[in-house]
């Protein structure tokens, strides 16, 4: 078996039931389908007896392997330590929690860096949060026509007041991968944190938080195979600074300081499963967790690189439409605008044949607003792990025929 036939999309495809359903899904940035081990994970943690964390009833023990056993798995996944994973319902939550934290230790007149390509969860907490502090928001932007964000624009910014630059690892708009580490070391030699919205980044790229040079991460399982809920990674050490306001009761330990309520064990079980099945893809069944991980994104990359090859191919034989996704380092995501003809048009037409690409501004509105397409933006084509060839030509030929039917 060669190096590039290694992926098998079949066997990748067998484990999704929600596929039998027939369409080609290329709206996996907004939340991907879902593995039946990590469906069975769901279960069984609901199967079996489950209550509030401890260590003397079968439910207690339980619910204390679910967290640690979810905890190392996402460790795994981002390379960090368990004690520096924080859960939470979503990343726009885990945002705001630590931007209201992070902006006690603010003063009038310091700096926050935000972006134009960002979407608006790492964007509007950080504005909201800088104004209750009196902080100045300083406002880096991306090149349109490029749609990159380079390290100048970024360091143009910075300051000796800046405290925190909050940046995107990858759009989820038009997929562009900005150079996290240099702005991570530029962030730094600023005496700024840098906090990294990798939620779009984490669903195609082996992430490695410490070598990012990020300060915090956030990514969210179900836009990587797994359920609805987000994740933060840090430093322990760098946690143990911060002071959330939280409940006088509540455990003061890191990480769960930062967690409020009661966790949702069985989604826990379900992203640690998600994390297995993406280490399952690695076409070597050898080596660490973390190490099949390693070879498993590098096999996805492989093959979703191809795909966007082929949609890109067959895109520019259609003269209407406009691609902005056309960063040099970018995600296979693809955003598009027909010129003349409405993309929600074009949404609903595709939609009513099988084939999900959507159409908006993915709540990346400064982005969308930065290209030119208003708060409307375009239609997504993005594609997951079990997206295939003949979801590919679908999406092309029921594009083609939408482009050649009387408006």
């Amino acid at each position: 078996m060669t190096r590039e036939s290694s992926y098998d999309v079949g066997a990748v495809r067998a484990q999704f039931p929600a596929l039998k359903a027939g369409a080609a899904h290329f709206d996996g940035p907004g939340g991907t389908q879902t593995p039946l081990p990590v469906i069975d994970a769901i279960a069984e943690a609901l199967f079996g007896p489950l209550s509030n964390r401890g260590n003397v009833t079968p439910g207690e023990r339980n619910a204390e392997m679910i967290v640690a056993d979810a905890r190392q798995a996402l460790a795994d996944l981002l390379g960090a330590r368990p004690s520096g994973i924080v859960f939470g319902r979503s990343a726009t939550q885990l945002t705001y929690d630590f931007s209201r934290t992070l902006a006690k230790t603010w003063s009038p007149g310091d700096e926050i860096v935000v972006t134009r390509l960002d979407h608006d969860s790492n964007v509007r907490p950080w504005v909201q949060a800088a104004e209750s502090a009196g902080a100045v928001v300083r406002w880096a932007d991306f090149d349109p026509g490029t749609g990159e964000l380079g390290l100048d624009a970024v360091r143009a910014v910075l300051s000796g007041r800046t405290r925190l630059v909050a940046v995107t690892a990858a759009s989820n708009l038009i997929g562009t991968r900005p150079p996290i580490r240099e702005i991570a070391r530029a962030a730094h030699d600023a005496g700024a944190l840098l906090y990294v919205d990798g939620v779009h980044y984490a669903a195609h790229v082996h992430v490695d938080v410490e070598q990012l040079g990020a300060d915090f991460f956030t990514c969210s399982p179900y836009k990587f195979l797994g359920p609805h809920m987000g994740v933060l990674a840090s430093r322990p050490d760098l946690l143990e600074t911060l002071r959330p306001d939280k409940l006088l009761p509540s455990t003061n330990a890191v990480p769960e300081r930062f967690e409020f309520g009661t966790l949702p064990y069985e989604f826990l079980a379900g992203a640690r499963a998600a994390v297995d099945f993406l280490a399952a893809l690695s076409p070597d069944d050898k080596g660490t967790r973390r190490e099949r991980l390693a070879s498993a994104f590098a096999a996805l990359e492989r093959h979703e690189d191809a795909l966007r090859l082929r949609i890109e191919e067959g895109l520019s034989a259609f003269g209407q439409v406009t691609v902005h996704s056309r960063a040099a380092e970018r995600t296979p995501t693809l955003l598009l605008t027909i010129d003349g003809r409405s993309t929600a048009d074009a949404y609903r037409h595709l939609a009513e044949r099988g084939v999900d690409a959507p159409s908006g501004s993915f709540y990346a509105l400064e982005a969308s607003r930065r290209l030119g397409l208003g708060d409307d933006g375009g239609l997504r084509v993005g594609l997951a792990p079990y997206n295939n060839t003949e979801d590919v030509d679908r999406l092309l030929h029921h594009l083609a025929e939408f482009l050649t039917r009387p408006e």
